[in-house]
C-alpha cells in the first residue's frame, strides 16, 4: 500500500488556506500513485490554534471545512485515496470539554470515521487539556479496515508512552498496546512535533523503537513552518518493521513523501544532517520567515551595533526575506568605537543590505538637559552611571521604533538568551520591538552560529566582530565582562538551572563557584519582570523562555 505523507505548512487559523494546502499536496500524492494519505495534526486549524479553540464559531467552521474538503477531494479524483486529516471535532456526548482533538477518514467525498487523541500532552509549550476530551484508548478503538488493511491512526503524543522505551511514563495507558490488540497491521501518526536542538535524533530513536517492538510498519506525518515561537522541522518517515527508516521528507521545508507502507522496495530518503549550529540556523531562518509572512510582513529593521548577536540576527534575517528587505540601522554614540562602525558597514556590505545612520549624541544631550534639576533634587550627590546607560538604550529604542511605525517594517531584536536571563538589558529599550529571534541561544551558541554562517555563507560576519571583547559600549572602555561572568561559565550555569532545572546547590555541587552560582541565579529570577514584556522568540532548547516557561514574579527565590 502506498501512503502520502502530506508535510504542509499551514497558517493557523486561516482553514481556507490550508485545505488548498492539503488539496494541492494531496493531488501530488494521488498522482504518484498514493492509495492512501495522512496530513500532520489539526492540519486544517494549523497547530497550535490555542485560545482559538475557544471560539465555537471557529470549530464549527473547522469540522465544516473538512467535510466540503472531502467532498472537493471526491470530485476531483473519483475513487481516490483516503484522507486522513487532522481536525478538531465537536464533542456531542455533554460531558467534558467541547472538542477532541481527531484524525478525520475521509472516503468517497465524506468523513465515514473519526480518531480520537487519547494522550494530551500538559507539559512545556503544549496545554491541550486546556481544549480536548481525551479519547478512550480501548482495543481496535484506533484501527480502520482499508482495502484490506486494519490500520491503526494515532496522534502525535499517542506514540510517545512506550513502556520499554521510557523509564519514566506520563500516561497509564498506550493506544499503540490498544491498536496491537485491535489486530492493527500498521501504525499511522499525524503529528505536530516541534523543534527543538538534538529532538530529531530521539524522535527517529523513539519512532524505530516502536516499530520495531510491535513488528509493524509505522507511517509518521510532521507538521513543518513556524508558528509564533515555535518552529516545526518536517521530516516525516515510514519506518519498517524492523524499526529501519524506509523513507524521509525534507527538513524544514513542505514536502510530500509517497512510499509503500508494507513493502520492501526503498523509498526516498532525504538526507539529515544533524550538526547542532547548522539545526539552529535552518530552525531560526524558516521560523523568521514564517512569522514575518505569517503576521503580514515584508520587511525587517535591526539595530546594527557591531557585535555579534546583531551581525548574526542580520544574517538571518538576510537568508530569511532578502537583503532587499532588511534595514540596518547605526546608532553611534560618544561611547561607540569606530571599530564597530566600520564593523556594522562591512557587515551590512556583505550581507547585501541597507544601512542607516543616526547619532543619538544630540538626544543625549537634550535627555541630560531634561533631567538634570529633577535628578540634582531627587538624587543628590549620584553622578552618571546605570539610569544614563539605560537612557542610551532607550533613546535607541524608540528611534528603532518609530522608523519601524513609519516604514512598517518588524523590528527584530537581537538579544540572546544569556543577556536576557540575566536582566543584562535594557526594558523599552534594547528589549524594544517584535521578534526575538535569537533569544533562546546562549552567547556561546551565537558564536558558534556566527562561525557556522561563515563556513557556509563565507566569510560575511567580519573577523573583528567575532574576536572582539563583547560590549554594549554604554560608557568608556565598556566589556561585559565588568558586570558578568566569562560567557563560557555563565552559559554553563545557565544550561544547567534553566534547561536542565536544577537549583543553586545541585550546579554548585557540579563543581561552579557558590558565589557565582548564588549571584546568577539571583539575577535570573529577579530579571523575570523583563522577560514577561520581552518580545516572542524562536524555540531552540528542550525548556526555553516564553508559552513554556511559567515562573512566579512575586515568589522568594528558588533554594
Amino acid at each position: 500500500m502506498r501512503i502520502g505523507l502530506l508535510q504542509i505548512n499551514p497558517v493557523v487559523g486561516d482553514m481556507a488556506g490550508n485545505a488548498a494546502l492539503v488539496e494541492a499536496a494531496y493531488a501530488r500524492a494521488a498522482a504518484a500513485g498514493a492509495e492512501l494519505a495522512l496530513t500532520p495534526e489539526l492540519a486544517l486549524t494549523g497547530y497550535p490554534p490555542r485560545d482559538l479553540l475557544l471560539y465555537q464559531g471557529f470549530c464549527r467552521l473547522a469540522w465544516a471545512g473538512a467535510e466540503a474538503l472531502a467532498a472537493r477531494l471526491e470530485a476531483a479524483h473519483p475513487g481516490g485515496p483516503a484522507l486522513v486529516l487532522g481536525c478538531p471535532e465537536p464533542n456531542a456526548s455533554g460531558q467534558g470539554k467541547q472538542l477532541y482533538n481527531a484524525a478525520l477518514w475521509c472516503e468517497g467525498g465524506a468523513v465515514r470515521r473519526t480518531i480520537r487523541k487519547a494522550l494530551l500532552p500538559t507539559y512545556d509549550v503544549f496545554d491541550e487539556a486546556r481544549y480536548f476530551e481525551p479519547g478512550q484508548a480501548q482495543d481496535g478503538g484506533n484501527v480502520v479496515e482499508y482495502r484490506g488493511r486494519r490500520l491503526a491512526v494515532t496522534i502525535c503524543e499517542d506514540l510517545w508512552n512506550d513502556k520499554d522505551y521510557w523509564p519514566h511514563r506520563l500516561y497509564p495507558v498506550d493506544p499503540v498496546e490498544a491498536a496491537v490488540a485491535g489486530g492493527a497491521e500498521a501504525l499511522l501518526n499525524l503529528s505536530a512535533s516541534p523543534f527543538s536542538l538534538r529532538k530529531q535524533a530521539l524522535r527517529q530513536d523513539m519512532l524505530s523503537a516502536v516499530a520495531a517492538r510491535r513488528g509493524l510498519p509505522l507511517a509518521y506525518c510532521n507538521q513543518v513552518g513556524g508558528n509564533d515561537e515555535l518552529v516545526f522541522d518536517g521530516r516525516s518517515a515510514v519506518h519498517g518493521p524492523d524499526g529501519s527508516v524506509a523513507a524521509r521528507a525534507a527538513g524544514f521545508a513542505e514536502d510530500v513523501l509517497v512510499a509503500d507502507l508494507f513493502g520492501s522496495v526503498p523509498g526516498r530518503l532525504e538526507q539529515d544532517g544533524l550538526d547542532p549550529s547548522a539545526e539552529i540556523w535552518r530552525a531560526l531562518v524558516l521560523g523568521t520567515r514564517d512569522y514575518l509572512r505569517k503576521c503580514g510582513f515584508t520587511k525587517a529593521l535591526l539595530g546594527l551595533s557591531g557585535g555579534i548577536d546583531s551581525a548574526v540576527v542580520a544574517a538571518v534575517a538576510v537568508e530569511a526575506i532578502g537583503a532587499q528587505n532588511v534595514l540596518g540601522v547605526l546608532m553611534p554614540s560618544p561611547w561607540s568605537s569606530a571599530g564597530s562602525i566600520d564593523d556594522s558597514l562591512a557587515l551590512a556590505q556583505n550581507l547585501g543590505m541597507a544601512t542607516r545612520t543616526m547619532p543619538i549624541e544630540p538626544l543625549m544631550q537634550g535627555f541630560d538637559a531634561a533631567l538634570s534639576e529633577s535628578f540634582a533634587a531627587l538624587a543628590p550627590g549620584q553622578g552618571p552611571g546605570t539610569t544614563e546607560e539605560n537612557i542610551q538604550s532607550r533613546i535607541r529604542g524608540n528611534l528603532l521604533m518609530a522608523l519601524s511605525n513609519k516604514t512598517g517594517a518588524l523590528l527584530l531584536t537581537t538579544g540572546n538568551k544569556s543577556e536576557l536571563a540575566v536582566g543584562y538589558c535594557t526594558i523599552y529599550g534594547d528589549m524594544s520591538g517584535g521578534f526575538a529571534l535569537i533569544s533562546d541561544l546562549r552567547k556561546t551558541q551565537v558564536y558558534a552560529l556566527a562561525r557556522h554562517i561563515n563556513a557556509v555563507k563565507g566569510q560575511v560576519i567580519p573577523e573583528n566582530i567575532l574576536v572582539k571583547a563583547p560590549s554594549a559600549e554604554l560608557r568608556p572602555g565598556q566589556t561585559d565582562q565588568d558586570s558578568l561572568p566569562p560567557y563560557d561559565v555563565l552559559d554553563a550555569i545557565l544550561a544547567l538551572h534553566l534547561e536542565k532545572n536544577q537549583v543553586a546547590a545541585e550546579i554548585v555541587a557540579a563543581g561552579f563557584d557558590a558565589e557565582v552560582v548564588a549571584r546568577v541565579c539571583r539575577l535570573v529570577k529577579f530579571a523575570e519582570f523583563k522577560r514577561r514584556q520581552a518580545a516572542p522568540g524562536i524555540k531552540i532548547a528542550w525548556r526555553s523562555f516564553g508559552s513554556g516557561w511559567r515562573m512566579p514574579l512575586a515568589a522568594a527565590p528558588l533554594p
